[in-house]
């Protein structure tokens, strides 16, 4: 988490960072140094110019230009920033001459001579104070200087531009979220409570001395303590050393009881005091509730969409976002953190794919240098027994086993490295939000949550699919054939191993299930294997202990069957085939379909007319025609049991049920085509109907509150139905044969819901006798 605490300009923690409005951060010390002035040119546009592009241009109150000169100058008094707002006369030219444009917009960026920071960011030297003056004094005609004229800063990160208004530096926000976190992973950095002064001296890392030399530098980038000796024997300033930083050692902690300060010292500061320090008295006192900038006595209350920031109730009657969308803070407050987290989630997920992965790459390191030494015996041994002619040759041969060896370590080094630089920068973000997260303060958490969601969000996607994959294989595909004739040795060349057939995928048995009538499979291919796959072959028997038969043929590792027999046991299979041939078979999975058949009404097979309800088991129809809808499930084999409760019986119509084709007639009675076997029945009397043929008149018919059964014997082939536990009329029809579904017509006036899952029933009631 440390690098994402570093400013980008210094390279150190953070020390009063301040939001820029690309939502990158930085040290307000560091920001005055990469602030430059726009040309004089851009400066000398009209007032009315500047007004119509910008805004107002109105020279700044007294009372703010000596805020920001005293607080540029690091503890100058107003006086000695007098230049910038002693006379009324001399602060309004120079806020006429104010350009609202960034570098972006005037088409052209200038730049004073400038130095480079430790990390490489453009910088402005340091401007020699006048001979005589003080340097607090310079300090604040500096910062005089950046809020009186046409002043823009640069992000060092993003390197878009941005123009300072009469503010100067102060008009961006601080970051209070980040100060506060900067400070608590110092304070966790420091020595433990009770440790005595002269065992919390800092003492070199690396001394073979005993006790250890007194330290005397500490790298910030690589976070060691070097003593004089060990410092100029390990950690030279040249070379890759050069750019690295190297700072006091931190001092020792004070004792517990000099940390209590009374409140009237804590509250009183030193005479000539400036800004306090983050790390001073008034960083260990409670946080200030956070205030709106513009109304400095009002809290921030709600949150404005459009701009993207809190604001108080003021800014809402009075200011510029009265017309804005306005959110409450505290609401949107949660609803950015619940955003944050679930992206931390994809991008944790991530790094422990990477961590496995890096194992992985290890893994193949050592297996190459293995694999690698042993090509270079068997080739040296093959050589040794050939005539005087190939020692030539063996020179060359090695030569390209260990440029090969080579290229495939430089691959994987070079893949772990980027891995790791992934990781290390996942890491660190996460750390930093989850510290993110646990700050109380709304409005701190919105000015950054959206920058920082953006932020998870792209390190989620840098981890693209085969970004997690070795680039390189661990085997040497490469022989030496040692047989040609003496003739053939200057030609001698590696030959490729011959092409293998592609392993035998392994079954995922805990994915491996079924449901109803239909089964699903899964499997893979072993790790570390890298004989190409082409695609795979799935196959099943016909649930009887038969012949098996091709199911699938394609590239995916997971698929479904449906419409397979219930109450059967299926035997499955798979292997694999490339351009190579076709690999062996898999282990032979079994599985069982179900018992009895579990199924709903189809919303996607009935008529539009009809209305589905209570997860599809309740059915109705919005018109006075007959509609038909159909049931989820398919039969072919076996015996199936179902009953519909009748919810709602009005006005005497005529419901039909049975099973039909999946191609049945919707928008007539059920039974009425060729493609349906149905009862229809009213409220005294029942028929069955085939082709729009009716037969077997039987009394009795249905009401509110009726159960009518239908019995599907596909062994015997045979559809029954049942009316409240008695058969009603002979067997219906007979000679059944293909594939059915259960089937349902009906109009407004009815209402039945299926109950499925039923076992056969053995205490059916007698037929009634038929009336024809």
């Amino acid at each position: 988490m440390e690098e994402e605490l570093k400013c980008p300009v210094c390279g150190s923690l953070f020390r009063e960072p301040i939001i820029l409005p690309c939502s990158h951060n930085v040290c307000l010390p560091c920001a005055r140094t990469i602030a430059v002035q726009t040309p004089d040119g851009e400066q000398h546009l009209s007032p009315p110019l500047l007004l119509s592009r910008g805004g107002a241009a109105a020279a700044p109150p007294p009372d703010q230009e000596t805020a920001a000169g005293a607080a540029c100058g690091g503890g100058a008094s107003a006086n000695a920033a007098g230049g910038l707002g002693g006379g009324g006369a001399g602060g309004g030219d120079h806020a006429d001459k104010l350009s609202l444009y960034s570098e972006t917009d005037s088409g052209y960026g200038s730049y004073t001579p400038s130095l480079k920071s430790p990390n490489g960011v453009r910088v402005l030297p340091m401007v020699p104070a006048p001979p005589g003056s003080s340097a607090a004094a310079a300090r604040g005609a500096a910062c005089s200087s950046l809020s009186s004229s046409s002043s823009s800063i640069t992000c060092p990160q993003c390197h878009r531009s941005a123009s300072l208004d009469h503010r100067g530096l102060r008009g961006f926000q601080r970051n209070r979220l980040l100060e506060a976190i900067v400070q608590r992973y110092q304070q966790g950095r420091g020595a433990a409570p009770g440790t005595s002064a002269a065992a919390a001296v800092a003492v070199c890392q690396l001394c073979d001395r005993t006790p250890p030399e007194p330290a005397a530098a500490l790298c910030e980038q690589c976070d060691v303590l070097y003593c004089a000796a060990c410092q100029l024997k390990c950690h030279p300033s040249r070379g890759p050393f050069a750019k690295h930083r190297l700072v006091q050692p931190p001092p020792p902690p004070a004792p517990p009881e000099a940390a209590a300060t009374p409140p009237s010292a804590a509250a009183t500061p030193s005479a000539g005091s400036g800004c306090k320090s983050p790390g001073g008295a008034g960083a260990s006192a409670a946080r200030k509730f956070p205030t709106c900038p513009e109304h400095e006595m009002e809290n921030y209350s709600m949150y404005c969409v459009s701009c993207r920031s809190p604001v108080c109730y003021l800014c809402l009657e009075e200011g510029r976002h009265g017309k804005h969308e306005v959110k409450p803070l505290g609401a949107t407050w949660k609803q950015h953190k619940a955003q944050l987290s679930q992206a931390l989630n994809g991008v944790s997920d991530k790094a422990k794919e990477a961590k496995e992965f890096l194992v992985q790459l290890k893994n193949i390191l050592q297996q190459i240098q293995e694999n690698g030494l042993d090509y270079e015996a068997c080739l040296v041994a093959q050589c040794d027994a050939l005539v005087e002619a190939l020692t030539r040759q063996k020179a060359k041969l090695l030569t390209k086993v260990t440029k090969e060896r080579e290229h495939k370590l430089k691959m994987v080094w070079d893949q772990i490295n980027h891995c790791t630089l992934k990781l290390r920068q996942s890491t660190g973000l996460m750390e930093y939000c989850l510290e993110v997260t646990k700050e109380n303060d709304p409005s701190g958490f919105l000015q950054i949550s959206d920058a920082l969601i953006k932020r998870v969000q792209v390190s989620q996607e840098q981890w693209v699919k085969g970004a997690l994959e070795p680039k390189v294989s661990a085997e040497f595909d490469l022989t030496l054939d040692s047989e040609p004739l003496l003739q053939a040795i200057h030609q001698l060349d590696f030959i490729q191993m011959k092409c293998r057939v592609p392993p035998v995928p392994l079954l995922q048995l805990e994915t491996c299930c079924t449901r109803n009538n239909s089964v699903t499979l899964a499997w893979r291919t072993p790790p570390f294997t890298h004989s190409p796959v082409d695609g795979y072959v799935l196959e099943l028997d016909d649930g009887d202990g038969g012949q098996f038969r091709e199911v699938y043929v394609g590239k995916e590792t997971l698929c479904t069957i449906d419409g397979l027999h219930f109450n059967s046991t299926y035997n499955a299979r798979v292997k694999a085939f490339s351009a190579a041939g076709v690999g062996p078979y898999s282990k032979t999975v079994v599985l069982q379909t179900s018992d009895v058949a579990w199924f709903t009404f189809d919303p996607n097979s009935g008529h539009r007319d009809i209305i589905l309800s209570n997860d599809n088991q309740t059915a109705t129809c919005s018109s006075y025609d007959d509609r038909v809808v159909l049931g989820t499930a398919a039969f072919s084999k076996g015996v199936h049991y179902w009953e519909l409760h009748v919810d709602r019986y009005d006005n005497h119509p005529d419901p039909a049920f049975g099973v039909a084709r999946a191609t049945v007639a919707k928008d007539m009675m059920l039974g009425k085509d060729d493609r349906a076997w149905a009862m229809y029945v009213d409220n005294h009397r029942s028929w069955f109907m085939h082709c729009n043929s009716h037969t077997n008149r039987t009394e009795g018919g249905v009401c509110k509150g009726a159960t009518v059964g239908v019995l599907l014997d596909l062994n015997k082939h045979t559809l029954t139905f049942f009316i409240n536990g008695q058969q009603q009329g002979p067997t219906a029809f007979s000679h059944m044969e293909g594939v059915f579904m259960p089937a349902l017509s009906l109009n407004r006036n009815v209402q039945v819901t299926l109950h499925t899952g039923l076992e056969v029933p053995t205490n059916l009631g007698r037929p009634k006798l038929s009336g024809n």
